[in-house]
Parts: C-alpha cells; sequence; structure tokens
C-alpha cells in the first residue's frame, strides 16, 4: 500500500495537550466499545462476507468448551489444528470425535493419512461415535498429495469435513487449506504429530490433546469400568485473545467478558456416548473405593 509522502507531509502534529488521553484512560476499555469491535470482527471472520448470518458452528457436546468459542462450538468453513501432546491415540481418538459431530446424522467425512501410517482402527472410530460407513479414508504416499487431496475434498462442497494427518508447516498450502474451507463451508482438521511445534498458520482454532490417567467408576453389574481420559487444550482461537481464553459468546453483543480456562480434563461416558468434564480430584484415601470394589 503505497503513501502518499506530500499529503501526509502537510499534516499537523496533535497539540492539544489538555485533550490527550491520560495513562489511566486506557485502564480499563469501554465495554459498548469492545462489544462493538468484537461484532466487527466476527463479521470478518465469516464465511459470507457480506452477510451478518455467523458462521454455522456444531456443539462439542460439553457447555464448558462450547461457551469458551465465540461461535458457541466449532466453527465450520474454517481449519482447525489439533496437536497430539504424546505418542498415545488421544489426539487421533478426539479427532474421530469431532469429525463425528461435524458429520451428523448423514454428513460424509474424509481421514487422509500417509499410505506408510497403520490402518485405523474402526470399531475404536465408532466407540468415539464416528459411523465408518460415512467415512472415506485416503492414504497418499507423498505429503504434497495428501495436501492436494484435502484441498480438492473441501473444495468438492460433498463432504462434512476433511482431515488430515500432516506435519508440514508450508504457509501456502496452509492459506489454500483455508481458502478451500471457506469456499463451501467445509471443515478442515489438521491432525499434527507429538513433537512439532506450533508456529503462525491460518487456523481459526489450535488444540493439544493428550492422555491422562484414566478412572474406575462402579457400575450396578457390571462392576469396575475404567474411563479413559484427555488433556484438552486450547491453545489458540483466532477472535480470541490467545493464551488468555476466548471471549464467551454474548446474546446481546457478543462482547467480552472474563477470560475463561482453556484447559480441561475430559473422560468418555460410554453411557452418554460423549465426553464430560472429570471431577477435580480430591485429597482422601483410597480405602473407601477400594472396599467398595470388593464388596462388588
Amino acid at each position: 500500500m503505497g503513501l502518499d509522502v506530500e499529503h501526509n507531509m502537510n499534516i499537523e502534529p496533535y497539540r492539544d495537550t489538555a485533550a490527550m488521553p491520560s495513562a489511566n484512560d486506557f485502564h480499563r476499555p469501554d465495554p459498548a466499545i469492545m462489544a462493538d469491535l468484537y461484532v466487527k470482527i466476527q463479521r470478518i471472520v465469516r464465511h459470507d462476507r457480506g452477510s451478518d448470518t455467523p458462521l454455522p458452528a456444531v456443539s462439542l457436546g460439553l457447555d464448558a468448551i462450547d461457551d469458551t468459542l465465540p461461535w458457541g462450538g466449532l466453527p465450520r468453513g474454517a481449519l482447525h489444528e489439533v496437536i497430539a501432546a504424546d505418542i498415545s491415540a488421544a489426539a487421533a481418538g478426539f479427532c474421530a470425535m469431532l469429525l463425528a459431530r461435524l458429520a451428523g446424522s448423514d454428513g460424509t467425512v474424509a481421514w487422509c493419512r500417509q499410505g506408510r501410517s497403520p490402518v485405523l482402527y474402526g470399531p475404536g472410530l465408532a466407540a468415539m461415535g464416528l459411523d465408518t460407513r460415512r467415512l472415506i479414508v485416503v492414504r497418499p504416499w507423498r505429503d504434497v498429495d495428501l495436501l492436494w487431496t484435502m484441498e480438492e475434498g473441501l473444495r468438492s462442497g460433498a463432504l462434512a469435513a476433511v482431515l488430515g494427518e500432516t506435519a508440514t508447516m508450508q504457509s501456502v498450502a496452509l492459506r489454500r487449506l483455508q481458502l478451500a474451507a471457506e469456499s463451501n463451508g467445509t471443515a478442515a482438521v489438521l491432525l499434527r504429530p507429538a513433537g512439532v511445534q506450533p508456529t503462525s498458520t491460518p487456523a481459526v482454532t489450535r488444540w493439544r490433546i493428550g492422555a491422562a490417567p484414566a478412572a474406575s467408576a462402579l457400575h450396578a453389574g457390571d462392576g469396575c469400568r475404567v474411563r479413559p481420559r484427555w488433556t484438552v487444550e486450547l491453545l489458540r482461537c483466532r477472535t480470541g485473545m490467545a493464551g488468555f481464553g476466548a471471549p464467551p459468546r454474548c446474546a446481546e453483543h457478543g462482547g467480552f467478558f472474563a477470560s475463561r480456562a482453556t484447559s480441561w480434563i475430559l473422560e468418555w461416558r460410554d453411557e452418554t456416548g460423549g465426553f464430560a468434564v472429570a471431577p477435580e480430584l480430591r485429597h482422601r484415601s483410597p480405602a473407601p473405593a477400594a472396599a467398595a470394589a470388593t464388596a462388588t
């Protein structure tokens, strides 16, 4: 963007010191101004640039997480990153849950992974709610082919979501994925292997998922059942305050409130087929739990 040097040279400096804002004026921003700014930001990142309709979002099934995201859930038509915090299958399980939510009752999703990767475990995907009959698995051998496959799937308009397992950080390729996701309102998910260092990308959200120590629960007639747990961290939210939590929704303005926690410990509940926030650990003796397990 060029500058009109002659015009700018004629601008008089601001000399009204009495009208200059003091340091105290910047201590607490005007809520009305911040709410108006938030609405403008929301309009910029929407799929339809000329519409006031928000990006369609899909609920993650947990108010604790949905209320932290400005859209009330995971927005479609956007690029999302999921980084594995360890070598466990926790990140893949979380992605399977995301695909299941994005697919809904009749959508089809694609999972792209390199040909040398192990075969996906169908029963494990089904346990996370993902209907394998509506899952397309693509296994290109080269990373460049994987990215091309993702882009074509996003632009086709026939898929509810496209996931790709890749460690690439090519800014041009990632930008193309974001634009392709916006073109048809299809969600794009990048699953990163453990050890990848987060860098600047066009992703709207970035998550870090790891395994947490499992918990045991007593079930009538079923004995003691182990409930797997995940550590879930929201590292980045484009319209949020990175590192401090995304602004929760506001029914009136979509405005700003106090930031909320951006990390949770979740456990899978077979009885509901979804995640639940794990109860906080309490300092107590393990004897009562052991006695209850023995009694059953």
